[in-house]
């Protein structure tokens, strides 16, 4: 089984910055990928962004430029700095990670963190 732990968010104002982060913990073997998720009142949960294994990354047009995602591999966490914030950015903020189990059998599951309000009010 594998946990996924999140923390870092908060309320900040319009423009300010914040960042969050998601440390996986458990049978782990090795990660693939791991992304950050939002999903807002009324509104279905969205890809924010995501970083390979390899280091690639994609982000959702909405953030490009403000926000940058990245992985410390030998602690299994990720980052997303949020940048230039705005109050269209708040919503619930999830961590998902692909993970290779260390544990038989052997396979690859996906898992979420539990969430992390993120508010952007003046």
């Amino acid at each position: 089984q594998v946990q996924l732990v999140e923390s870092g968010g908060g309320l900040v104002q319009p423009g300010g910055s914040l960042r969050l982060s998601c440390a996986a913990s458990g049978a782990i073997f090795s990660i693939s990928a791991m992304g950050w998720y939002r999903q807002a009142p009324g509104n279905q949960r969205e890809l924010v962004a995501r970083i390979t294994s390899g280091g690639s990354t994609n982000y959702a047009d909405s953030v490009k430029g403000r926000f940058t995602i990245s992985r410390d591999i030998a602690k299994n966490t990720a980052y997303l700095q949020m940048n230039s914030l705005k109050p269209d950015d708040t919503a619930v903020y999830y961590c998902k990670a692909s993970v290779l189990r260390s544990t038989v059998p052997i396979r690859r599951d996906d898992y979420w963190g539990q969430g992390t309000q993120v508010t952007v009010s003046s």
